[in-house]
């Protein structure tokens, strides 16, 4: 129910902005171009999105025999989580990390980078695997699917704005919706506004939830939690080239410089994740006090497995 909630709102936050920008091009008509196109994207999302992403990151499936020891960890780990074995991709990355997308558990997708193959223990590969899994049976990695394609439409506008006006299309009249001189500088901010909204749409919840139900589903917090520290510390060091729109579908943020992108960031700090899955600290329940209320969660999940 709240992961349904969250993806309408966002989808209406997003289809808001995508008929601002048709009126900023033509008015009225250019409201009613921008809504069929609207439509027309959050239908193809919906079923391509998945295909984008891993097309974007030049991921490639592989098979059993191209990759048999990390088929036999996601095999393992799915029937665990009693959930269907997803495709497995592998993105041609040196930077260790990894995402899941997928509009449901039956056409869900594991992708990893090679770097994180190479510098990760099997423990630790299969805490990785362990969380993706935890996003797919939560259901995540729609939202986050269809967030990035959404996005990068928006982007996508926003850039035809600024060349439209280079030439020749900073004319018209504003009243009419005409991209003048005042709509060039909305294109302009556009693009970083969609991707703050998409980071603050998606809850960090999510992520603390999916790391209590992945140790589960691996029967083992300390893999995990030993990844996400080589994660965070190889991410500083070899940085990798992550579209902004997308970054929240990782495990953790590839963005790593800087700018006030960073202070939107979807991820909790991974010294949090880390302690948490340690059981150094407890999170705290909704009325600020100490509680396992994520402990609570993710044991609702695990006896929903053993069903």
């Amino acid at each position: 129910m709240g992961n349904q909630i969250k993806t309408t709102i966002l989808l209406a936050l997003l289809t808001a902005v995508i008929l601002w920008i048709g009126h900023l091009f033509g008015g009225q008509q250019g409201m009613i171009v921008a809504l069929i196109f609207a439509g027309a994207m959050n239908f193809f999302s919906y079923w391509y999105s998945d295909k984008i992403v891993l097309k974007m990151y030049r991921a490639k499936e592989v098979t059993p025999q191209e990759s048999p020891k990390l088929y036999e960890i996601v095999s393992t780990l799915a029937n665990n989580a009693n959930l269907p074995m997803p495709k497995l991709f592998i993105i041609p990355s040196e930077t260790p990390n990894a995402f899941a997308t997928g509009r449901n558990p039956e056409h869900a997708v594991v992708a990893v980078t090679d770097g994180l193959l190479r510098l990760m223990d099997s423990d630790e590969i299969t805490g990785v695997i362990a969380h993706e899994l935890a996003h797919v049976k939560n259901r995540d990695i729609l939202i986050g699917s269809i967030a990035a394609t959404m996005a990068g439409a928006i982007m996508l506008l926003a850039t035809i704005a600024r060349w439209s006006a280079i030439f020749g299309g900073m004319s018209g009249d504003d009243n009419e919706g005409g991209l003048g001189i005042i709509g060039l500088i909305v294109m302009a901010i556009i693009a970083p506004i969609a991707a703050m909204i998409i980071q603050m749409a998606i809850s960090r919840s999510r992520e603390y939830l999916a790391d209590s139900t992945g140790s589960l589903i691996a029967q083992n917090p300390n893999g995990l939690a030993n990844a996400l520290e080589k994660l965070g510390a190889y991410s500083k060091r070899i940085p990798m080239k992550a579209n902004p729109s997308t970054a929240h579908m990782f495990i953790v943020n590839p963005l790593t410089g800087k700018n006030l992108m960073n202070l939107f960031s979807t991820h909790p700090p991974i010294e949090e994740r880390v302690a948490r899955l340690r059981g150094e600290i407890t999170p705290k329940n909704q009325s600020g006090k100490s509680g396992n209320g994520q402990a609570k969660n993710a044991k609702a999940f695990w006896d929903q497995l053993s069903e």
